[in-house]
């Protein structure tokens, strides 16, 4: 059977990205035909950024890298799902995962939000100098 992804009109996939050992879940991304075809090619994760219209290997600026471990992608071949050795944190504000604020619901339709597993693994405006 062939992998015949289905890219929406922007011609983007959507990638949940998670911790081989943990299973935590790590980041959600895009990738374009470029940067499937580099992550399939290189066994390293790479997206494609939205905000900056450019492709991006995960860890080119601050070294926090993604070997996979797993590709898999779900029945309408629409998103994909890797699994990766994570190496240092995976969120560009410093943290393991981007899911570290927990929505607590207060009823009546109302939320905020509660810090969790906030822990800063470094110092982003270190790492991101510009």
């Amino acid at each position: 059977m062939a992998f015949l992804p289905k890219f929406d009109s922007a011609g983007l996939v959507t990638c949940v990205t998670t911790d081989a050992v943990s299973g935590d879940v790590l980041m959600v991304a895009h990738m374009n035909d470029e940067a499937l075809r580099k992550t399939i090619a290189t066994g390293e994760a790479w997206y494609f950024s939205r905000s900056r219209n450019a492709l991006w290997r995960k860890g080119e600026s601050s070294g926090q890298t993604q070997r996979v471990v797993e590709m898999r992608t779900d029945c309408d071949q629409d998103a994909v799902w890797l699994r990766v050795e994570q190496r240092g944190a995976a969120c560009h504000t410093g943290r393991h995962s981007c899911f570290y604020r927990k929505v607590e619901m207060a009823g009546e339709g109302g939320a905020r939000l509660v810090f969790v597993d906030a822990d800063r693994l470094f110092d982003p405006a270190a790492v991101y100098r510009k």
